[in-house]
């Protein structure tokens, strides 16, 4: 069986992250650990963290890339799950994790799609669709292969120090999981779960222009890993051709 630990980067999310914990909590496969990085919260983020038995640790590195980071070289768990605070997951997103993990040794990663929560009936559903068949799809073309997202994904702790070795903690303005993903190596396998559904707030259409911004910030990132000029390359040794 595998030990497994829950990573939550947080700056100022205490509301959101006092329901996350108690939803963790209420998993059918409690996690073995949960660790929640205060990334310089000034609200109460750490004090719902320990109060729920979580361990708090403290990244005073600016960017949810260092802060992550920092949760991952913390972690003990054989398998590491990462979550934003305003995830929500079922009662069976650990246990379902879990059961990917112990049922293919090979697998490096896997991850999967969330459903808006805050917005309502078909605009909600419609936003959903929209979000992740950009980002599975489009993305994914673009990176040759699955790519993680980081409300909802899981990954063993073994591939973590081959990625970390590439990572610039100082970056800012990146999206950390498609940052970790593009540093995967080629022949780490990435699984995405339709099934693997959990609840996520919908802030990048909340907010004028949030989701502009987060396209400019991905094409930032592919950018910066060569995979908007490196596609077909990509897929070249992907394919292993």
């Amino acid at each position: 069986m595998n030990t497994l630990s829950v990573v939550v980067p947080v700056l100022n999310d205490a509301e959101h992250l006092a329901v996350l914990l108690d939803l963790l909590a209420r998993q059918t496969r409690v996690p073995d650990e949960i660790i929640v990085v205060d990334n310089g919260s000034t609200d109460n983020s750490a004090h719902w963290a320990e109060a729920a038995g979580a361990r708090v640790i403290h990244q005073p590195l600016p960017g949810i890339l260092a802060a992550a980071a920092a949760g991952y070289e913390a972690a003990t768990g054989e398998v590491i799950i990462r979550c934003d605070a305003d995830t929500r997951p079922p009662s069976d997103w650990v246990h379902r994790i879990n059961e990917h993990f112990t049922r293919s040794e090979k697998l490096g990663a896997v991850t999967g799609p969330g459903r808006f929560y805050d917005m309502p009936g078909i605009i909600g559903a419609s936003a959903s669709f929209f979000y992740v068949a950009a980002y599975f799809l489009g993305i994914g073309g673009a990176v040759a292969r699955v790519p993680l997202w980081g409300s909802n994904m899981a990954f063993r702790r073994e591939i973590w120090p081959g990625v970390r070795e590439q990572l610039d903690l100082r970056s800012l303005g990146i999206h950390d999981d498609l940052e970790f993903t593009c540093k995967l190596e080629p022949g780490t396998i990435t699984r995405f779960d339709r099934k693997l559904l959990v609840g996520a707030a919908g802030r990048i259409f909340s907010r004028q222009g949030g989701f502009r911004d987060s396209v400019g910030v991905a094409l930032r990132t592919l950018q910066l890993n060569g995979a908007a000029a490196g596609v077909r390359e990509r897929w070249r040794m992907r394919l292993g051709l």
